[in-house]
């Protein structure tokens, strides 16, 4: 039987691992009630006055220990049980104190105990209220969102409907008590016109209107004429928090209005709505409503966990000090808000009540797969599949080793073409499957230590990739990677001809972005077209809000420089149709060394216009010192290419200073910014004082070979070359200690990004709402 401690670990929300019951602490405070017990009978017979006097008072002891008294500080309410007390402020907040009555010091490590319950139970209370009031206006806004859709539905449907009200609402909220109902949206194309009666129902409602007339009424005659030639817009905020939402970095207008301009001319005051602007109000309000109902969700296991803590760590006194004195604490556990409360319970039912109404036609079915999306089990042939293909890739990557020695592919003599020929595309499927190995094992630790990595990546949890299909994909890649190379071997020995032989890697390219960009909902197709979202994302910086998906992949594309230099000799090859004189002449042209500035620069490029829209929206300078880290990157790589074709002691110094310099930046950005370790303050020497592994000594043999790692850049200038095989050989091992490198920094940088949700216990993402009140003028 597994113990509660392991359960409760298990099941536990990570984000509100501090908020719980401490159950182990208290497990431990029942161990040391248990051995001053078992010491306490030896103390007895020391004489015959304490031979009759502690019999007598042990058993006073017991019985007076039994007896709970919560006191109060202003009102108390006197029971037989308990006095609870509560603060006389505007928000009722109920503290509990156990005061127990006790004649001897040997009954401290009970009194201890209690006092401990007692600050564990007041935590418990506050964080359910103070989270419970957030979803609860949380609702309430949403409320009013979905009370403006419906508004504006109706203009364009032109039927009535019921309002919706999910809130029982307050008196501070109760502008709107009647509420209709509908369906999803059935809009009709292009736009209508709002006359003056609804833009002022609607301003009275606090949903202001640009330009309106009754704005213009208020400024004036000379404002009103200016105001009856333009059109009046409704001021309505989409945040761009998905990739679908784009919006200009050049001007200062931020999101676009949710009513478009009027096409009219005339003198009158025309009010166009756009459908598409709806359409996306609407559906960010759908998934606020989703992310409102997964936490009320989480707050009632937050619930039900702790109140089977309290139960169990009191059944557990109760054993050691053998008697039923938990009894009334556990009715005050009871009584106490996080459990007596039903708003959580009545808000959800209410939430599935509106969200199967408006967003799911009445079918509740529908409207559960939204609210409750079901996670897709594990299949036993995903681990067999990955199996075989292990060994698959094993024992073929062994027949072409031998294969190709035997051919004499490695040698400086017949290998120098086959090496600038093939290397350059088998190389970009083995960096890339070695990434996806390393991201699959990133995962399988993410999952071990409790890092929801899909809630910080904003991932679907029923369609995310898990790490088992990460290794499937790797595994069968590297097989038929290592299966073209076997087959293109095998026809060069053939003495086929290298012009249709040197097909084969174009072809398999060609394959695997036919694959990429397939619409069929094959092969994991979630996972590829989120992959093409946020590379359109990363490339179209900085027109697009930076996710932190956005900028964990932009990451990644810094560590794989060499596979996109890969691609640009690829595409050259084929491009300058190279494979039918089986010549590679595209290096020599000038052209060609312009572009490869622009493919090394490219990722620290697009990822310093991350760093400069955050800063933008978020005003925070340390996104500008990022900046700083990738251009710093950027000009110590301009220097090592360079370097490359003009080997003189000028270049040789630049590179030194540049590459010191950016290396040192990146180290410590790497360690203190995105490990958050070097914490010379920490109860951790030098590191942080929340760590997910509990051997520390990982952290300090991870900072190590960071260090190592990053300053791999040596070798490119200390030339340690010797024929033009081994060059391609040492430069594919470099980058692919660059990729393990990265992988390595991926799990410590996700770690810390978990930290930080837990500190601030964001365990749901919050969704901002489309409409805003504003002013009008």
């Amino acid at each position: 039987m597994v113990k509660f401690s392991k359960e409760l670990e298990a099941q536990l929300i990570p984000e509100w691992k501090d908020a719980f019951v401490n159950y182990w602490q208290l497990k431990k405070h029942i161990k040391k009630i248990k051995l001053a017990r078992n010491k306490r009978p030896t103390q007895l017979n020391h004489g015959f006055g304490r031979s009759i006097v502690d019999p007598i008072r042990f058993i006073a002891m017991k019985l007076l220990s039994t007896k709970l008294f919560f006191s109060s500080n202003n009102n108390t309410n006197t029971d037989d049980d308990e006095t609870v007390k509560e603060d006389a402020s505007d928000h009722e907040v109920e503290f509990y104190q156990t005061e127990l009555l006790q004649l001897f010091s040997e009954e401290d490590e009970v009194r201890v105990f209690f006092e401990r319950l007692d600050e564990e139970l007041n935590k418990v209370n506050q964080f359910y209220k103070t989270k419970e009031s957030e979803f609860l206006e949380r609702g309430e806004a949403l409320n009013d969102q979905l009370q403006t859709l419906m508004d504006l539905k109706q203009i364009l449907d032109g039927n009535r409907r019921r309002k919706p009200n999910i809130l029982p609402r307050s008196s501070s909220s109760s502008r709107r008590n009647s509420g209709f109902s509908e369906s999803p949206l059935g809009l009709n194309d292009g736009s209508t016109e709002i006359s003056d009666e609804i833009i002022a129902a609607f301003e009275r409602n606090g949903v202001k209107f640009m330009n309106s007339p009754a704005a213009a009424a208020a400024g004036g005659g000379a404002k009103r004429k200016k105001v009856e030639k333009r059109k009046a817009a409704m001021r309505i905020d989409i945040p761009a928090t998905t990739p679908t939402s784009a919006i200009s970095a050049v001007t200062s207008m931020l999101w676009e209005d949710l009513i478009s301009n009027s096409t009219k001319q005339d003198s009158t005051a025309g009010h166009s709505i756009n459908r598409k602007k709806i359409q996306c109000a609407e559906k960010m309000i759908r998934t606020a409503f989703v992310e409102l109902y997964r936490g009320l969700g989480l707050l009632k296991t937050y619930s039900s966990l702790n109140m089977v803590a309290f139960t169990k760590i009191l059944k557990k006194f109760d054993k050691v000090s053998k008697q039923q004195a938990s009894a009334r604490y556990l009715k005050a556990v009871k009584r106490s808000h996080f459990i007596s409360s039903d708003k959580v319970v009545r808000l959800m039912d209410e939430v599935e009540s509106i969200f199967t109404q408006h967003f799911a036609n009445n079918d509740r079915k529908r409207a559960m797969k939204f609210l409750r999306p079901q996670q897709h089990k594990d299949s036993h042939l995903v681990t067999f599949f990955s199996g075989l293909f292990t060994g698959c890739f094993v024992s073929l990557f062994g027949i072409y080793i031998i294969l190709a020695h035997l051919c004499g592919i490695f040698s400086a003599t017949t290998g120098t073409a086959y090496m600038e020929t093939v290397y350059p595309v088998f190389s970009v499927f083995a960096l890339l499957s070695l990434h996806m190995f390393l991201y699959g094992c990133n995962m399988m630790m993410w999952k071990n230590t409790r890092i929801n990595y899909n809630f910080i990546f904003e991932f679907a949890p029923n369609t995310a990739l898990k790490y088992r299909d990460a290794f499937l994909i790797c595994t069968t890649l590297m097989t038929c990677i290592v299966g073209a190379l076997l087959i293109h071997l095998l026809l060069t020995a053939a003495a086929i001809s290298p012009s249709h032989v040197d097909t084969i890697p174009g072809f398999l390219l060609l394959i695997f972005i036919a694959l990429l960009i397939c619409p069929f909902d094959i092969f994991y197709r979630p996972t590829r077209y989120c992959f093409l979202r946020i590379m359109r994302n990363i490339i179209c910086s900085p027109l697009y809000k930076v996710l932190m998906v956005d900028f964990f992949m932009a990451d990644q594309l810094t560590s794989q420089i060499p596979l996109l230099r890969h691609l640009e000799s690829t595409a050259c090859y084929f491009l300058a149709e190279s494979f039918k004189t089986h010549q590679y002449t595209c290096k020599n042209g000038s052209l060609y060394r312009q572009f490869a500035y622009v493919i090394s620069f490219s990722p620290y490029y697009w990822r310093a216009m991350q760093c400069a829209r955050r800063w933008f929206d978020e005003s925070d300078p340390n996104h500008l010192a990022n900046m700083g880290k990738y251009v710093s990157a950027m000009v110590a790589a301009g220097a090592r290419l360079t370097y490359a074709t003009q080997s003189n002691s000028l270049w040789f110094g630049v590179v030194l200073v540049t590459s010191i310099v950016a290396t040192v930046y990146q180290l410590y950005w790497d360690f203190v910014k995105d490990w958050g370790l070097l914490n010379p303050n920490s109860k951790n020497p030098w590191l942080r004082d929340d760590l997910m592994l509990k051997n520390k000594s990982f952290y300090y043999i991870s900072i190590a070979l960071n260090v190592v790692l990053r300053v791999a850049w040596i070798e490119s200038i200390t030339r340690f070359r010797i024929n033009q095989v081994q060059t391609h050989l040492l430069d594919f091992f470099l980058a692919s200690l660059e990729v393990i490198r990265r992988g390595h920094w991926n799990f410590y940088r996700l770690e810390n990004e978990h930290l930080n949700n837990a500190g601030k216990f964001r365990a749901v993402k919050t969704v901002p709402l489309p409409f805003r009140e504003m002013d009008s003028d």
